[in-house]
C-alpha cells in the first residue's frame, strides 16, 4: 500500500488536536488532497475547518488508514465509530500514548492490521520522532506506510517489540517536557545571579535550542561536543562536576524520572 493508494481509498483521522492538526497539516502540505480526508472531532478548529477536509459526515466503506489522534481516555467512547472499518484491509495507525495493539485488536479484530506510534510534541514544527510497532497482521508495506504517514513531521524508528514502547514514551514521548524544564531552571539560575528575567530566559532558549541543534546534525556523540566544551579547570568543567556527581547529578536524577514515566506508561497499558 502506497501514499497514491491512500488518495485513492481515502484517510480517516480521529481526533483533531494538536498532534491530528500537526499530522494533517503535514500531509496536506505533502500533497495529500484535501478531499481524500475525513477528519472526526466533536469540536473542529476554525484551522481545520478551512482546510477543505471532510468534517464529521459519513466515512468512506473502506479507507486505505485510519488514524487514532485522541487521548486515551477518550478511547472507550471513539473507538466505536470506525468499529465498522475493522475485519478488512484498512490499515489503522494510533498516535495514543499508554493503548497496547491488545486494545485495538479486542476492538478492530485480531486479523486487523494495526501499527501503534509513539510520537512527540516537536511534531508542531515537522522535527518530531515517532516509534513504530505493529501487529501480527501489520505486513512491511504497512509499516512502510505508516512510516511515511509518521514522516510528514518529523523522523522515524521501528521498534523489536511492543515492550520497548513504555521506555519510548518516558524518553522521546515526555522527553520535551524535560528539556523545557531545563529551560525553565537555567533562565532562574541565570536570574539568581543577576540577569533580568527576559535576557536570562532568551538565552536559555537559545543554548537548549542551538545545542540540540548542534547534537543532530554533528557527526560527533554527544559526549565528545561536551568535551570540546570544557576546558581544564575552566568554568564549565566547575558546573559539570555538579551536573555530572553521580549521586545527585544528572544521571541518576534522569535515570529516576525516565523510570517512573515507564512505570506510568505501563499502568496505563494496563487500564
Amino acid at each position: 500500500m502506497t501514499m497514491d493508494e491512500v488518495a485513492r481509498r481515502g484517510l480517516v483521522l480521529l481526533g483533531c488536536g494538536k498532534m491530528g492538526s500537526a499530522l494533517l497539516d503535514g500531509w496536506l502540505k505533502g500533497g495529500l488532497p484535501a478531499s481524500t480526508v475525513w477528519v472526526l472531532d466533536p469540536a473542529p478548529s476554525d484551522w481545520l475547518q478551512a482546510t477543505g477536509v471532510h468534517i464529521n459526515v459519513d466515512l468512506p466503506k473502506n479507507p486505505a488508514v485510519a488514524l487514532v489522534a485522541v487521548k486515551p481516555h477518550m478511547m472507550g467512547e471513539a473507538l466505536p465509530a470506525m468499529q465498522a472499518l475493522g475485519g478488512g484491509d484498512t490499515l489503522f495507525v494510533s498516535v495514543a500514548a499508554g493503548t497496547p495493539l491488545s486494545r485495538f485488536e479486542a476492538a478492530f479484530g485480531v486479523a486487523t492490521p494495526i501499527v501503534r506510534t509513539m510520537p512527540n510534541t516537536p511534531a508542531a514544527i515537522g522535527r518530531g520522532i515517532s516509534a513504530l510497532i505493529g501487529n501480527d497482521a501489520a505486513t512491511d508495506d504497512h509499516l512502510a506506510l505508516a512510516e511515511a504517514l509518521m514522516g510528514a513531521v518529523g523522523q522515524t524508528v521501528q521498534l523489536k517489540d511492543e515492550g520497548q514502547m513504555d521506555a519510548v514514551t518516558a524518553v522521546s514521548g515526555s522527553g520535551p517536557a524535560y528539556v523545557f524544564h531545563l529551560i525553565e531552571t537555567l533562565a532562574a539560575a541565570g536570574v539568581a545571579q543577576g540577569l533580568s528575567p527576559d535576557l536570562a530566559m532568551a538565552l536559555a532558549k537559545a543554548t537548549v535550542g542551538g545545542a540540540g541543534q548542534l547534537a543532530e546534525d554533528s557527526p560527533d556523540d554527544p559526549a565528545q561536543l561536551r568535551r570540546n566544551v570544557t576546558s581544564p579547570n575552566g568554568t564549565t568543567q566547575a558546573a559539570l562536576e555538579v551536573l555530572m556527581d553521580a549521586d545527585d547529578g544528572f544521571p541518576m536524577l534522569l535515570n529516576r524520572a525516565v523510570a517512573a514515566a515507564a512505570d506510568r506508561s505501563r499502568e496505563l497499558a494496563r487500564g
